[in-house]
């Protein structure tokens, strides 16, 4: 091995577990061939930071920094030719199909065989499923019904919540994408109380589930559907029958303590006939696969999420794969027809006929934000790519919802983030009793695109710390002081604590115990937890922008850092700017917006290959 390979080797963007797979992967075979060693130090690392594969066909003859972009080594990778020859004489390389730790497709894809194994899973979960379509109601009874659970509006447009509707009762798997307020989970809960008519009426009483891929979402999940509930046009026995509870996805599947698998799988699975899951874009690949296997097949699985947020943090953009995002496809010239009979809704169609077209809806409308709106407007412009507009909006569009300052130094950050950490946090510092200060929180959030760094989450959370004990709000020379607001970052089945939670430290003045950590309860109220019997956890007067999807606060500070990064994408963006209900507020410098904008998040799988070409 000549000494540019062991500098490569060396290269800080490789762990040491990626070093020590590729080494063995080298033992394995048998082999000195260099080709194998990259391959296997790659498929690693990228598959640690999100793609599900490593393109050897794109990749090959590039420098790794040109073909990977995390880092400056410009190191030539081998000729395709010539490195697939390498890989497919490898005893550890195996064909789709074969038993090898490394899988290489006929396309140049090289999978870690356990991925390969959950793509290939998933693919033909969904396929079976697209396959199998229910009977079809008749038009005229699911029209009236439909009339009566999503009224026709006098707008003309199409009203996509109805097209949801139609392909939910006919299809056995719906997918279900918008922005927040575009009203994903409500329109859920009228399709949810439609399913359960049409079922009734057959003499079937299903079983519904409700599950989210973390606490947070499924508690946002379960609230939303109880206000919801309220609102539904149907019988008292449809209501009674939507489910009280929302779990997490891991929690549904049920996990078995001290291992990574779980109860319900393809031999043992839900007893749901029903299963609806909201923010499936936060689900990864290996989470998602496990899913399909363990819903059985006759049963509706319905994903609700937004295909152009953040991917999961682990690997894989499932939901963005499902949904083909950057590309738009027309319904089936025969199942548009279905729609405009049934649910009196013109659908845009296409002679392709694709399946996975007709199990699609992306709804358009937005409820929460008018046209006047700078936050809609702005995060259209950024879901679109175009940092033109996002600028102007941004400097010169007037709109008092978003707002825009050069990036603070981080020398002036602490005197920068006094006034709007005063400001933002002082309802909540007032508050009278948890549960009261349980809901001010959610005024305003400090939101870091980074963990660490002068910008980061770390940072700007001892800022804000010390900001309000020079003010006199807290006194943190006591770790769980009053109002110190943490948030799980761990899953705690034991203790029913799931990453993402948040709750307040507090003490009752008439209490003889020390504090108490206050966080909502899934079935109401709130229960309160020693600080002694939290998983891990953080405080969190600022959360990163990963953290906080599945949240809304009306205020949001946006901090970007001052120089880029890997992590500044497009996705990460909007998602930030979604999280507001009233304001935005972003500290960063147009160079740094431009290249998050023009950034958009590319993870490499060929699961949109296997259910859309």
């Amino acid at each position: 091995m000549d000494d540019s390979m062991n500098a490569v080797i060396k290269d800080e963007q490789f762990s040491a577990i990626d070093r020590h797979f590729a080494r063995f992967m080298m033992k394995l075979s048998d082999s000195s061939d260099d080709g194998l060693m990259l391959a296997a130090l790659l498929v690693s690392c990228r598959t640690s930071r999100g793609d599900i594969c490593i393109d050897i066909t794109a990749a090959a003859g590039k420098t790794i920094a040109k073909a990977f972009g995390e880092t400056e080594n410009q190191f030539q990778l081998p000729a395709e030719h010539t490195w697939i020859a390498q890989l497919r004489k490898s005893q550890v390389v195996g064909a789709p199909g074969e038993f090898k730790p490394l899988i290489l497709d006929e396309k140049g894809r090289l999978y870690l065989y356990r991925y390969w194994e959950y793509e290939q899973s998933l693919a033909e979960s969904i396929k079976t499923r697209l396959a199998m379509n229910t009977a079809q109601p008749p038009a005229e009874l699911l029209r009236q019904q439909l009339d009566r659970l999503f009224p026709v509006s006098a707008d003309a447009c199409t009203d996509w919540q109805r097209v949801a509707a139609c392909v939910a009762v006919q299809k056995k798997l719906c997918i279900i994408s918008g922005g927040p307020g575009t009203g994903k989970t409500y329109a859920a809960a009228r399709i949810l109380a439609l399913l359960l008519e049409q079922e009734r009426g057959a003499g079937r009483a299903p079983a519904v589930a409700l599950a989210a891929p973390t606490g947070k979402a499924a508690a946002r999940l379960k609230e939303i559907m109880q206000q919801a509930k309220g609102t539904l046009d149907c019988s008292d026995a449809v209501k009674a029958a939507l489910p009280e509870e929302a779990f997490t996805v891991h929690r549904l599947l049920g996990p078995v303590t001290g291992t990574p698998y779980f109860r319900y799988t393809a031999e043992n699975q839900l007893p749901y006939d029903i299963v609806v899951v909201d923010e499936s874009s936060m689900a990864d690949l290996a989470l998602m696969a496990k899913l399909f296997q363990a819903v059985h097949g006759h049963a509706h699985l319905m994903l609700l999420g937004d295909r152009d947020q953040l991917a999961s943090v682990a690997a894989g953009a499932v939901l963005g794969d499902i949904c083909d995002t950057g590309n738009e496809h027309g319904y089936s010239h025969g199942f548009a027809r279905i729609i405009l009979e049934c649910g009196g809704e013109e659908v845009p169609s296409s002679a392709s006929e694709h399946p996975m077209a007709d199990s699609l809806i992306v709804l358009h409308k937005n409820y929460r934000f008018g046209a006047d709106s700078g936050i809609g407007a702005l995060s259209q412009a950024i879901r679109t790519g175009n940092a033109e507009r996002a600028l102007h909006l941004l400097k010169n569009g007037g709109n008092e919802d978003i707002v825009f300052k050069d990036s603070v130094s981080a020398g002036a950050l602490e005197t920068a983030l006094e006034e709007p950490a005063v400001r933002g946090y002082t309802p909540y510092l007032n508050a009278q009793n948890p549960d009261e200060a349980l809901k001010l929180i959610t005024g305003f959030k400090v939101l870091c695109a980074l963990r660490q760094g002068p910008h980061g989450v770390e940072s700007i959370n001892r800022i804000v710390e010390t900001i309000l004990e020079k003010k006199g709000f807290i006194n943190p020379l006591s770790r769980w002081y009053q109002f110190r607001p943490v948030m799980v970052t761990r899953n705690d089945y034991t203790m029913n604590l799931f990453n993402g939670d948040v709750g307040i430290a507090w003490q009752e003045a008439a209490s003889n115990y020390g504090h108490r950590v206050f966080f909502p309860a899934l079935e109401g109220g709130l229960r309160a937890v020693l600080p002694v019997k939290l998983p891990a956890h953080e405080t969190v007067y600022a959360m990163t922008v990963h953290k906080s999807q599945g949240s809304e606060f009306d205020r949001v500070l946006i901090i970007l850092p001052d120089r880029e990064s890997p992590v500044l994408t497009r996705e990460l963006l909007y998602t930030a700017i979604s999280r507001a209900r009233k304001r935005a507020e972003i500290w960063g410098t147009e160079k740094i917006l431009r290249f998050m904008i023009k950034n958009p998040t590319s993870r490499t799988s060929g699961l949109r290959d296997a259910l859309w070409s």
